[in-house]
């Protein structure tokens, strides 16, 4: 059910946007979206990219496995870096604090730009944390990437709206209903490999 549910929102988000995006860290979650990606578009191949917004903070053995399980999947991956972010004036490091995740999010808002993806399509689960818990299969951002709880859509018997105004854009979560238990174990049943615990 929750394997059948996740494809149908993976194929609805490539059938509605013209240019959607797997994020792709390869964590656990983006490892199994992966795996969901390859069952939802069988026999082609995927289609769209995979993006992963890199720290520059992992070991040489997860971007060797990220890699591997790319070449794998037979997919094209994207990576831009906080370090480059940085340099480029993209984003801005606070004095004193070291925190490259939260750097994250202009570097991936500039690639959204520079690559006009309309639609990013990510691992994010609602019982991952008490902010993920209003968030829907298919959540719209604004122009500024931010998420407003209010303008939540309703997604009655897996119908979903789809339709963005100019310069907003989609974040969709085939993951949304699942555990982390959920997770693991489709990892374990998959037999998938490598993934990294960042």
């Amino acid at each position: 059910m929750l394997e059948t549910e996740a494809i149908h929102a993976m194929r609805e988000a490539a059938a509605a946007f013209e240019r959607p995006v797997i994020l792709f860290p390869g964590g656990k979650d983006s490892t199994c979206l992966l795996r969901l990606a390859e069952k939802a578009f069988r026999p082609s191949g995927l289609p769209m990219p995979l993006l992963h917004i890199d720290t520059g903070r992992q070991s040489f053995e997860a971007y060797k496995s990220r890699d591997e399980r790319v070449k794998e999947a037979g997919a094209k991956l994207i990576v831009r870096t906080v370090e480059d972010a940085v340099k480029k004036g993209i984003a801005f490091p606070t004095l004193g604090e070291n925190n490259w995740h939260m750097l994250q999010v202009p570097t991936l808002l500039a690639a959204v730009e520079e690559f006009r993806f309309d639609c990013l399509i990510g691992g994010a689960r609602q019982s991952a944390e008490k902010a993920r818990a209003k968030e829907r299969f298919f959540s719209l951002r604004d122009s500024y990437g931010y998420w407003h709880p209010k303008h939540q859509r309703a997604e009655i018997w897996n119908l979903y709206n789809t339709r963005v105004n100019h310069g907003d854009s989609m974040r969709v979560f085939p993951l949304s209903n699942w555990t982390e238990m959920d997770v693991l174990e489709y990892i374990h049943r998959e037999k998938l490999r490598g993934y990294s615990n960042n």
